[in-house]
């Protein structure tokens, strides 16, 4: 159960950090709307809890956990990534958003396969 709302999170993630990225571009004043500066924080939040149980649930800390200090860092790229993406505008706002999202898939990736280069 745990897993699967993981998983719906994090497709919420990607759907809402995007459109963040578009209204940022398109129609930045209705980010000044409390829903949308509250709502992704909420499913970020949501999202790393149940990402901290799952590794509890899955006692991942026990073993080579390699893979979770991966995640980390990229995480924190894309927390920077995201951030310069609402504060640029043009060219560096999709450049910083394509990055964060290169990190979102890039996490995914080691979250399914548990290497940090699955393709190796």
């Amino acid at each position: 159960m745990l897993k699967y709302l993981h998983i719906f999170l994090v497709a919420l993630v990607f759907i809402s950090f995007t459109g963040r990225v578009i209204v940022a571009e398109f129609k930045p004043k209705l980010l000044a709307k409390n829903w949308l500066k509250f709502t992704p924080h909420f499913i970020d939040s949501l999202l790393l809890l149940t990402g901290i149980g799952l590794v509890v649930q899955g006692r991942w800390l026990n073993a080579d956990y390699h893979w979770l200090v991966a995640k980390g860092l990229i995480l924190v790229a894309y927390i920077g990534l995201g951030m310069l993406s609402m504060r640029r505008h043009g060219r560096q706002r999709w450049l910083a958003a394509s990055g964060a999202l290169i990190c979102l898939v890039f996490m995914i990736e080691i979250a399914v396969s548990k290497k940090i280069f699955a393709f190796f």
